[in-house]
């Protein structure tokens, strides 16, 4: 097992991620098989509880697991399925200690940091790396260690232990079989427009001081880096030059393994790891350039509005994002995404911001599909119905997830069976007509008093049915997609959406779940309960989002009359 830790230096958000998922890509690439350990320093046992403002999105696993966005991203670039114990807390290694001292396992010594929970850290990643994440079960042979510090630099007091535990794994593992990647930020302050090299020297050096010598320095910049600027960071840092990769700021992200295997990584990792690999990628690879290549050629735009409640930060909505990109890149489409707050949609917002409340319809009524993902509590819910209620009666393509799908049952609830107070159990215990409520079936997945023991997090089966959203599918007689949700359309009521055109076309095996719901006589109205985003990858984008962007380009009945094959 060969094993690449990547840490972070100077600031936070800096791309650690992406080149960790980008190196991943080049080895895969190579022929080797590649797992992907995310370390977050935080206490919480995972990132479920979290507020989308404090990380960005919760990405869910095939098994449930609630992990960070970066998980998703090795998901996307590897092409691979992850588990929860893919991404270590401090929470989950002090919990497994604290649950063995309790137990007894280390008969009556005292546990400590040193060697208790570093031994842990290490133990959880020699275990965890074995795993198979391929289709094939085989086990690993490359483990990419993403050691996320939080604050964005070395030497910050929360992740200490998992610096230890590294410098400690580094010997047990042997130089040949342990490699370690420090992503460093090269600052280009405007007043003097010199790039400057401090930052990088004193991060390498911190880490230095813990334990840890960089084996590659990979440097982020906004413009490229000019040579001086790599010479001058090799001596100072102690490196050779070839030993320092500079990524700079690019259109997109499918550029970047592009990008690390022209500075000759391949050619390192086979001398410093000395893996059995050529020089040379394989054909995945070179699919990656026409894809980066074909990325930033496009010409047409598709623009698609979403409408949610955490729209300041675009990283609470990554895998949607990731999902519309992927299909508007299938049918050769640039996409524009116009990010919408729900409640600035709302009539309160119109008598409060006035100019507010015009933009955001403004921005809803051009967009040429429109999506509503997932969410919860009430906060923004009116102004998701109103867009709910424009799109089914404009007939402009709509997709609506997991909440989406609920909040288009109420929406047609109340307009199309006169409903008035329909509603969801959830904003509105005490309704008459309780069309979402909490699910029939306990799946006590948390002890009680948790707040997740009501959440479902799972992937399971469900009934595919011959009707347009499906018809994306194939041939699947049954799909299997990611579920994160309390609520659920109540089928005791479905025959009288049905009567009205709202089809029910899809539900779990046993018969009791609405999964898709579809409007007749429209182009393209569709709930999913479920995350289709979570299962979305840049060379097979998700059905249902290819769904919207295709109705959204006035192609998807051309689509669907080839048979599901996407033009040349």
């Amino acid at each position: 097992m060969k094993y690449i830790l990547v840490t972070g230096g100077v600031i936070s958000g800096i791309g650690k991620g992406i080149i960790a998922s980008s190196i991943g890509t080049i080895l895969k690439s190579c022929g080797l098989r590649v797992t992907a350990i995310k370390i977050d320093p935080y206490i919480n046992i995972d990132a479920g509880t979290f507020s989308p403002y404090e990380h960005g999105e919760v990405f869910v696993l095939n098994d449930g697991g609630e992990v960070d966005l970066d998980l998703g991203n090795y998901e996307r670039f590897l092409d691979i399925n992850l588990y929860k114990d893919n991404n270590i807390t401090t929470g989950k290694i002090y919990q497994h200690v604290i649950n063995k001292e309790r137990h007894g396992d280390y008969l009556g010594k005292t546990v400590q940091v040193v060697p208790h929970i570093t031994d842990a850290v290490q133990e959880w990643v020699m275990n965890q790396a074995k795993v198979p994440v391929d289709d094939d079960k085989r086990e690993p042979q490359i483990c990419s260690s993403f050691l996320f510090q939080l604050g964005g630099t070395i030497g910050d007091i929360e992740g200490m232990p998992f610096v230890e535990a590294f410098r400690q794994f580094q010997f047990k593992a042997k130089r040949e079989n342990f490699c370690n990647i420090h992503v460093s930020l090269v600052p280009q302050p405007n007043a003097t427009g010199e790039q400057k090299t401090k930052p990088t020297q004193n991060s390498v050096r911190a880490l230095r001081g813990l334990g840890l010598s960089p084996d590659l320095i990979v440097c982020r910049s906004a413009k490229p880096i000019e040579m001086a600027v790599k010479e001058k960071i090799s001596m100072f840092c102690h490196v050779e030059p070839e030993q320092v990769i500079f990524i700079h700021d690019v259109s997109s992200t499918y550029r970047v393994p592009i990008l690390l295997e022209e500075q000759g990584i391949i050619k390192y990792f086979k001398q410093r790891l000395n893996l059995p690999i050529d020089d040379q990628p394989s054909d995945l690879l070179m699919k990656w350039k026409k894809m980066a290549d074909r990325y930033e050629r496009l010409l047409k735009v598709c623009s698609i509005a979403l409408v949610g409640k955490y729209t300041k930060l675009s990283d609470c909505y990554a895998s949607v994002f990731k999902a519309l990109e992927h299909s508007a890149l299938a049918i050769n489409h640039k996409l524009d995404l116009m990010y919408i707050d729900s409640t600035e949609l709302e009539r309160s917002t119109e008598a409060e911001n006035s100019v507010k409340y015009h933009q955001a319809w403004h921005k809803l009524c051009k967009a040429d599909g429109i999506l509503v993902p997932g969410g919860f509590g009430i906060r923004g819910t009116e102004g998701k119905l109103q867009a709910i209620s424009w799109a089914r009666t404009k007939k402009k393509p709509f997709l609506g997830v997991c909440l989406g799908m609920q909040l288009a049952v109420v929406e047609f609830a109340r307009n199309c069976l006169n409903w008035k107070d329909a509603n969801s159990t959830e904003f509105d215990p005490d309704t008459k007509n309780p069309v979402v409520s909490t699910g029939l079936i306990f799946f006590p997945a948390y002890l009680p008093g948790d707040m997740k023991e009501d959440q479902r997090l799972y992937q399971r089966e469900l009934i595919r049915l011959t009707r347009k959203a499906l018809k994306l599918y194939g041939d699947e007689v049954f799909v299997e997609e990611r579920h994160r949700h309390r609520y659920e359309v109540n089928p005791e009521l479905t025959g009288c959406f049905e009567e009205k055109g709202l089809k029910f076309v899809g539900q779990d095996t046993e018969g009791n779940r609405m999964e898709i719901i579809e409007l007749e006589n429209h182009p393209y109205f569709v709930g999913v309960q479920f995350h289709p985003e979570f299962s979305s990858r840049p060379m097979k984008p998700s059905p249902p989002y290819l769904g919207l962007l295709l109705a959204a380009t006035g192609t998807l009945n051309a689509y669907l009359q080839r048979g599901c094959k996407l033009s040349p």
